[in-house]
């Protein structure tokens, strides 16, 4: 999978329930992150616990908790909420996943760089 300073995927692959990780160039770094589709509304993360930094998802695109309603770091437990990033329980609570842009365009959903 290549990098660039933007990423996109049909809203048709994202059913609710569903995440999605990509890598975005950013200046000169390398930023990888996901999209959750929660409810129907899209939201985007860096793929990275506040906590100790590791990536959440110990096997790849695996982000949800058994029943969906969470996003797990799959490191310690600790649970986040999907449309806020909120950290609700574990080492971090009251912390929140780094949020990325994301807007619709046409059937996509596209992630770009934070600002700096």
């Amino acid at each position: 999978m290549s990098a660039s300073a933007e990423w996109r995927l049909p809203l048709a692959d994202l059913p609710p329930g569903r995440t999605a990780t990509f890598r975005l160039t950013c200046g000169a770094r390398t930023l990888r992150g996901f999209v959750v589709n929660h409810a129907g509304r899209c939201h985007a993360y860096v793929n990275r616990c506040p906590h100790l930094g590791t990536p959440l998802d110990l096997w790849p695109n695996e982000f949800l908790t058994d029943d969906g309603r969470e996003i797990i770091c799959s490191t310690h437990g600790a649970l986040f909420d999907p449309s806020s990033g909120h950290c609700t329980a574990g080492p971090c609570a009251g912390d929140r996943l780094r949020r990325l842009p994301l807007r619709r365009d046409g059937d996509d959903v596209v992630v770009a760089c934070p600002e700096p």
